[in-house]
């Protein structure tokens, strides 16, 4: 067969297998048999094994790779994958309802109701062909949002995901070559099903739910594995030079179609609450029968522009909002309490339960938060219990149950006076709940400590897990977080594990030491420990574990102070001129850096060359005691832009016109704040009259 007859034959059987693969794996709607697919493919091979140099990344024979790979690169998401804001009732939505009307003043407010997938949320990235078409470059996982890991080569697995975007659906949904797709990557139940009862057959644990299998599964190093577990994408995001793609969420859904991605047929648009309601109710009403996972509904304004004027948080885009279900519950009986001890020393008590399974979970342990508590549920030891797994995630004891069937137990727990790791005395500070460990070098404090540390949010160090923490510990290798940065090979090459081995002449048991960690392993948690370096004060901050300072605050603190030197001098004062620090975090601050040994331990982290800079907010002071509310769209700011100059200068911003509103600054359609303004003779400025504020001189009258 002639060259090209044979490129011909390669090209139309790839078009061939592609075009099932869509039915198949998109459409639920296949024409041909597995078996006559895999003849197809297998058809594909040969010619392509007979003719290595006409073989293509996007070819279906490429979806699996070689050998499994050595480990996950990290690579910077082209912008933040965050998180969204929670609400749990109608009066929640409503309270967001009303924020995002009022911020978007006389912009149009619809929103699209989509499910709420429950899976691993992923970044795909495809670039130019030479065909004129696009082909998948990278898959990104979240990470912690601004980083992710690598897992192009269990992307390439996933049928649902097209290796190549030909280029006439790029041209019909209006897109250049290069683009980005964001989804979730799910585990359909009867895939997990399956799974189950092969590892069942070959002696291994079972995975414990859909979301976690999927998580776990993507991160697996071989992708054969990957392929076998039949994972699905769903795609609800398209990004185009890292802007989320203009035409808005309904366009953008309807484009990803277009494109031949899988998208959840169970959206719609919706203009109220009742509406949203509706649909929410709908959702849960068909969870059962979906063949996948959903724990909520997401709820995102629909046009682009309103999503514009809306912005961002810290965290999340205040035009997107997730409804989540209300918490699944069981009845089961309460074995015993044990408490835990954390890193700050709190002792919280966790019920040991009757196994029960609740929302796909098998459920045997739930806290109990405190001694309080307890003493409200009037619990005692044997009682009968409802439990919740709050959010679809933590499980938590909500009341006891008392009637014929459930009788009451006979003892009633007391509250340890001591710490049950290590001995010493536990006190609890006036006006808190909670009972603390006083003792400095509890061992559970210094296990939870590291483990908050190294945890993705935080300081980012992957393979710091409960195992090789709880030999650092025991060995006594590691007395605080500064001492991660002097581990090396010989050290954690040293940590070991307990393996229990049957002979098989005798069929006796017999238990050996191996080491824990082997030699890519320790090579892989030094250079995480090294690139944790890098990770700046904001993490710092939350990973020293600082009373009340958490995400948000530890942000806030590095903007406005710059360095870890910087706030140790600040007052209180100069603490809570912050935003969102008021006495009790900057008395938690002062507190925290007044102690020697934590002083101790900055200087340490400072010797073993950590980063605790940020970029510092240059702020002045014109406009300090004001107070301003942005309405309309302004000429040549967005209104992120604004308040940023607005707070950056000393004054505040806020969503209402009050009597406390020092200016207006209205834009062209503006709403009704204008009108209140008016009303309660604010003075109302526009974009120039701000930025002669800013400038130091008096606004235009």
């Amino acid at each position: 067969m002639a060259e090209t007859a044979v490129a011909r034959k390669i090209e139309k059987l790839r078009d061939e297998l592609r075009r099932h693969e869509h039915l198949y794996y998109v459409l639920d709607a296949p024409e041909i048999s597995d078996a006559e697919y895999d003849a197809l493919l297998n058809e594909l091979k040969k010619l392509e094994a007979a003719h290595p140099d006409l073989v293509t990344p996007d070819s279906p024979t490429q979806r699996v790779g070689g050998k499994p790979a050595e480990g996950f690169r990290k690579a910077q998401h082209s912008r933040p994958m965050l998180s969204l804001d929670n609400a749990y009732s109608a009066e929640e939505l409503a309270d967001w309802d009303r924020r995002v009307r009022e911020l978007a003043g006389n912009l149009p407010v619809e929103y699209t109701a989509e499910l709420k997938l429950d899976g691993l949320s992923v970044a795909l990235s495809y670039e130019a062909a030479p065909n004129g078409g696009a082909r998948l470059a990278m898959g990104l996982t979240r990470g912690d949002g601004q980083t992710g890991e690598d897992v192009t080569s269990n992307i390439r697995t996933i049928r649902s995901v097209p290796l190549s975007l030909p280029a006439e659906r790029l041209k019909k949904a209006k897109l250049p070559q290069g683009i980005e797709l964001r989804g979730e990557v799910v585990m359909p139940e009867a895939a997990f099903l399956l799974m189950n009862e092969e590892r069942e057959r070959e002696g291994l644990p079972a995975f414990v739910n859909p979301r976690n299998s999927a998580a776990g599964t993507l991160r697996t190093l071989d992708s054969s594995i990957v392929a076998r577990r039949r994972l699905v994408f769903f795609a609800y995001f398209l990004l185009v030079d890292g802007e989320y793609f203009a035409a808005g969420q309904t366009a953008t859904l309807d484009a990803l179609t277009t494109l031949g991605f899988r998208v959840n047929p169970h959206r719609h648009l919706v203009s109220s609450v009742e509406e949203m309601m509706k649909f929410i109710d709908d959702a849960e009403s068909k969870r059962a029968t979906l063949g996948y996972e959903i724990d909520g509904v997401v709820l995102k304004v629909d046009a682009h522009a309103t999503q514009q004027r809306l912005g961002y948080t810290g965290r999340a885009p205040r035009w997107a909002i997730a409804y989540k279900f209300t918490a699944k519950s069981g009845v089961t009986q309460v074995k015993s309490i044990t408490v835990q001890v954390g890193r700050t020393g709190k002792l919280t008590p966790v019920a040991e339960l009757a196994p029960v399974f609740i929302g796909g979970t098998t459920v045997s342990r739930a806290t109990l938060h405190n001694a309080d508590f307890i003493e409200r549920l009037g619990l005692k030891l044997g009682d009968w219990v409802k439990v919740e797994r709050g959010g679809d995630v933590i499980p938590k004891v909500v009341e006891v149950i008392e009637d014929a069937d459930h009788p009451r137990g006979k003892h009633s727990f007391k509250f340890p006076t001591e710490c049950p790791e290590c001995g010493s005395k536990v006190v609890r500070a006036e006006g808190e709940a909670d009972y603390r460990c006083v003792n400095a070098d509890c061992p559970a404090k210094l296990r939870e400590s590291l483990l908050h540390f190294g945890r993705r949010e935080v300081m980012n160090i992957e393979g710091l897990g409960d195992a090789v923490v709880q030999q650092l510990a025991e060995k006594r290798l590691v007395k605080s977080v500064a001492d991660l940065y002097e581990l090396d090979e010989k050290a954690l090459g040293s940590l070991e594990k307990e393996v229990v081995r049957v002979d098989k002449k005798t069929q006796q048991k017999i238990a050996k030491k191996e080491a824990l960690l082997g030699p890519k392993a320790v090579k892989t948690l030094i250079e995480q420990i090294e690139n944790s370096k890098k990770s700046g004060l904001a993490r710092v901050l939350m990973g020293l574990g600082i009373r009340f300072v958490g995400e948000r605050t530890a942000e806030l603190l590095a903007q406005e102070f710059g360095s870890i030197e910087a706030l140790m001098a600040a007052s209180a004062e100069e603490l809570e001129r912050v935003e969102e620090v008021g006495p009790r975090i900057s008395q938690a601050i002062l507190e925290f850096f007044a102690d020697k040994e934590n002083r101790n331990l900055v200087k340490r982290l400072a010797d073993a060359g950590v980063d605790m800079t940020a970029e510092k907010k240059q702020r002045t002071a014109q406009l300090a005691g004001l107070t301003f509310v942005l309405t309309g769209t302004l000429p040549t700011l967005t209104r992120d832009e604004a308040e940023e100059k607005i707070e950056a200068a000393g004054g505040k911003t806020s969503g209402s016109v009050s009597k406390k509103t020092s200016y207006v600054v209205a834009g062209e359609e503006a709403g009704s704040k204008l009108d209140k303004a008016r009303e309660l003779k604010i003075p109302v400025i526009d974009e120039k009259g701000l930025l002669a504020l800013l400038a130091g001189g008096p606004a235009p009258s």
